[in-house]
């Protein structure tokens, strides 16, 4: 069910919301989480219906703002989602004009619940400092994308360590938990021998694979290079090189099958989608303390491009 309200007050939405939690009672209370989503218009239905999806997880009240003409009329559009329309949550669509796009912290106030975290979501930019915005001081948790924001890699990356603040993240950095894991069930297999080069090959411009040579490099302790292809796939394959030969997973592009080969010759092959949007910001919910290791994994990751002596640049496609 969607309801419109035009050209209203947030004190208008907000007595909405109170009317409709009474008529459904402890079904539109059970939120765990305010999540705050600042958009674009043309990527808010996307992002939306990411949030409704990671709400079957993580039940919460969305609050999407979405910002019109800076220079008409101040003016609120609304519409709120429930039910069907809603997944696991309520949905506040705010559509802002004029001056009340200057004034979102102060709109949202009275729309979140009480006693419960806020986490503030930017799907299609990545402010310099989001815990300096209005929409990010109010929140625990700050959740940016770099995959999907404007600029070169070190700009984007750039970006990201001089704005980092505990409580930030980005899901870039969150794309690879799966990776990461597979990786390092690897590593706790004998022989149990140091990696000297690690070898990571992704698409080009894109962070994610310089975030893994990264965390990965330091580690271990080891060498890190990454190798660029224009491909659509952000990771294709992640080398390990030990005395005993290289252990390698290669998930070609077009594909969510990979390949693990081990320098005994052994081949084997295993499900590793690359995660749907909704995934990954669930991933990113299920935790709400400050993400320690992404913060120092980003800070290197900028030393390590500022180098500039481990990035080669390929332009055939792997796979």
């Amino acid at each position: 069910m969607i309801i419109p309200l035009f050209d209203a007050t947030i004190n208008e939405v907000a007595d909405k919301l109170l009317s409709i939690r009474l008529e459904g009672g402890v079904i539109a209370l059970s939120r765990v989480l305010t999540l705050l989503v600042p958009v674009g218009a043309a990527s808010a239905e996307e992002a939306i219906e990411a949030a409704n999806q990671s709400s079957m997880e993580h039940p919460c009240r969305l609050i999407v703002l979405i910002e019109g003409d800076p220079t008409g009329k101040s003016a609120l559009d609304a519409e709120i989602r429930v039910g069907g329309d809603a997944g696991a949550s309520e949905v506040v669509v705010l559509r802002l004009r004029g001056q009340m796009i200057d004034h979102q912290d102060s709109l949202v106030v009275p729309l979140l619940l009480p006693d419960v975290p806020v986490v503030t979501w930017w799907p299609d930019r990545v402010p310099d400092v989001p815990a300096d915005t209005p929409l990010g001081a109010v929140a625990e948790r700050r959740v940016t994308d770099s995959r999907m924001a404007e600029g070169s890699l070190a700009e984007r990356l750039t970006r990201l360590s001089q704005g980092y603040r505990p409580g930030d993240t980005d899901l870039a950095w969150t794309s690879l938990t799966w990776w990461r894991a597979h990786l390092a069930s690897l590593l706790d297999q004998p022989p149990f021998e140091p990696v000297t080069r690690v070898v990571v090959v992704g698409r080009v411009e894109h962070p994610t694979p310089v975030l893994l040579a990264t965390w990965l490099g330091w580690k271990l302790h080891c060498q890190a290079d990454v190798e660029t292809v224009e491909s659509t796939a952000t990771l294709q394959r992640v080398e390990l090189h030990r005395s005993s030969g290289v252990i390698s997973l290669d998930r070609p592009q077009g594909t969510s099958t990979t390949t693990l080969t081990m320098p005994s010759g052994q081949v084997r092959r295993f499900q590793l989608p690359p995660p749907s949007l909704s995934d990954s910001l669930s991933e990113e919910l299920r935790r709400l303390d400050a993400d320690t290791l992404y913060g120092e994994v980003i800070k290197r990751s900028l030393a390590w491009l500022q180098r500039g002596d481990h990035l080669t640049e390929t332009t055939q496609v792997e796979g």
